[in-house]
């Protein structure tokens, strides 16, 4: 395996670029090793696993993944992020460019990488719904925290509470209650019924699984149709005011983490001309394959699902990359039959879009408020007089919110351009 740090050369090319280290990645990267592909693995982390295996892959993974980082056929290029495409010919000859920034440490600005295939595993992000109080300090997001405990954040003593919709705000109290944290309550804005019904549609080893789960969160309350109508504080969170049916409460607590599910990670894709479907993710066919030849999407970025379809679809994007039988076809559509009752059984009730007055900031980044934004026509309109979305996230953020609570189509118009993440003016400098 060659790193970053290990190569003195500013340009590499191999035979597959996969850009993302998670569950899709992983399965998609030991195949094409196996078939004697040269294969230039990039993620903005230091290491493998993405989100949900942050704290460390199962055992069997691990194994399989500490082989393929000794292969000689690969190259990593963990710790760089991707700041801009760099298409290079015509025909089914050219090669897919990325430009990388790379970590400071190396000693050099910028890699470009190009390969004629190249697999986008993206990954997702959580969703934000503002509310009253949201940008206190100790209110993230439910995914947030979770990945701030598995880095060490100390919230031993502290009280949580998680609120929001989907089995993500289990994992994260499961996260959080091992730190040591005392988890006040689980605010589920599904109603009963529909969990119900959720349930009713897991195969016996999701069943297994959420038993497992269930049982050591058994001591912590757990309440269906129950969401955030605000967060109470003055320099920091001191309690949260939740509602459930006609009811209102207010619990005193020290950290909320809320979850509203996930978006797909698209801007790369959306760079390289890949079409989007018409709910923001990737488009592809039965063998993952986008619009774009060459180019391949697996896992969370082509429709939000869990681990279970982003491995099927490294899986089966690997099959096709190597020309092979899909045999990961079956595994996929079991999973989209998950990520379907997923969606429907955890959607998000009306209310959650009419929490946020006109006070509530929507853009943190340039601090613009929903009453300022809906004097405006549009994202563009909004973007030129408010600077909405012009800050550090880009619009990844405000974006979404804008197009839930406004009806902009901003994912779609925002017109996205290099740089894709803000970055060391040497990395654009150098050729």
């Amino acid at each position: 395996m060659n790193t970053v740090a290990q190569a003195s050369s500013a340009r590499r090319e191999a035979d597959v670029i996969i850009v993302g280290a998670g569950p899709a990645g992983i399965a998609a990267l030991l195949p094409l090793l196996d078939a004697g592909r040269r294969v230039i693995w990039v993620d903005q982390s230091m290491r493998a696993g993405g989100q949900i295996w942050r704290a460390g892959l199962p055992k069997f993974w691990q194994r399989q993944l500490d082989t393929a980082l000794r292969h000689p056929m690969l190259q990593t290029c963990f710790g760089c992020t991707v700041i801009a495409a760099e298409p290079r010919g015509q025909g089914p000859e050219a090669l897919h460019g990325l430009r990388l920034q790379t970590p400071a440490a190396t000693g050099s600005q910028a890699l470009h990488v190009a390969a004629p295939q190249m697999l986008l595993a993206l990954g997702g992000r959580e969703r934000h719904l503002p509310f009253p109080g949201w940008t206190l300090p100790g209110v993230t997001g439910a995914g947030g925290l979770q990945a701030l405990v598995k880095q060490g954040w100390p919230v031993a003593g502290q009280r949580v509470v998680l609120a929001g919709s989907g089995p993500l705000l289990l994992a994260a109290a499961d996260t959080v209650r091992q730190a040591g944290a005392q988890v006040l309550l689980i605010a589920e804005q599904a109603s009963r019924g529909q969990l119900i019904r959720f349930a009713a549609s897991l195969n016996a080893r999701k069943v297994t699984q959420a038993a497992s789960l269930a049982w050591r969160l058994r001591d912590i309350p757990y309440r269906a149709g129950t969401w955030v109508q605000a967060a109470i504080g003055q320099d920091r969170l001191q309690s949260v005011q939740l509602i459930q049916g006609k009811a209102r409460r207010e619990l005193a607590c020290d950290a909320l983490g809320v979850g509203f599910g996930l978006l797909p990670n698209t801007e790369l894709a959306q760079l390289l001309g890949c079409q989007l479907q018409s709910d923001g993710t990737i488009a592809v066919d039965e063998g993952m394959g986008s619009s774009v030849a060459g180019v391949y999407a697996a896992g969370e970025c082509t429709g939000i699902g869990g681990v279970d379809k982003s491995l099927a679809e490294g899986a089966l994007a690997a099959q096709s990359l190597l020309l092979q039988a899909p045999e990961a076809a079956r595994a996929r559509r079991q999973a989209l039959r998950f990520a379907r009752h997923l969606a429907i059984r955890f959607a998000l009730r009306p209310e959650l879009l009419q929490l946020a007055d006109a006070q509530t900031l929507v853009c943190r980044c340039e601090d613009i408020r929903l009453g300022a934004l809906r004097a405006h026509s549009d994202w563009r309109d909004a973007k030129l007089q408010t600077r909405c979305g012009m800050g550090a996230c880009q619009g990844r953020i405000c974006g979404p919110i804008t197009e839930s609570l406004l009806g902009w189509p901003a994912q779609q118009t925002r017109g996205l351009r290099a740089p894709l993440q803000p970055g060391r003016l040497g990395a654009f400098a150098e050729d």
